[in-house]
């Protein structure tokens, strides 16, 4: 079930709220960000994110096969989501930084169910041969 939470950059310039469902699931990948990042994800679906400030602070960068546009705080450089508009993931979507939510507790956190991805071989439906770094 979906539940509304708050989330905010480091230097709370940048400010949202949106409906996350984690029984749905989170995940954590391989890629060449993810992996140096150490991004735990959940995907919510284009609607469900609202900005409440701080969206002209957002800067953005692509890599790869630039599906995904990463945004990060022009500030402090947190990124609380990346956005993307695939068909698979049934059109427009946010990848969303789930440590950046301000009321998520971790009790929350620790009981949702968890997937890894194999993104650093482009192989999304496999999990990664290691994944005690991520």
């Amino acid at each position: 079930m979906k539940k509304t939470y708050h989330g905010s950059c480091h230097c709370k310039t940048v400010r949202f709220e949106c409906d996350v469902d984690l029984d749905a699931g989170t995940s954590k990948c391989n890629c060449s960000l993810c992996a140096k990042t150490r991004y735990w994800k959940a995907f919510i679906g284009g609607d469900d994110l609202r900005m409440i400030a701080g969206a002209d602070n957002l800067t953005e960068y692509q890599f790869g096969g630039k599906n995904i546009t990463h945004f990060f705080c022009k500030t402090c450089g947190v990124k609380p989501f990346g956005r993307g508009d695939l068909e698979i993931m049934g059109g427009v979507f946010y990848g969303l930084n789930l440590s950046v939510l301000d009321d998520l507790s971790p009790e929350e956190l620790a009981a949702a169910p968890l997937q890894y991805q194999d993104g650093l071989h482009d192989n999304w439906g496999e999990v990664p041969t290691e994944i005690r770094h991520l």
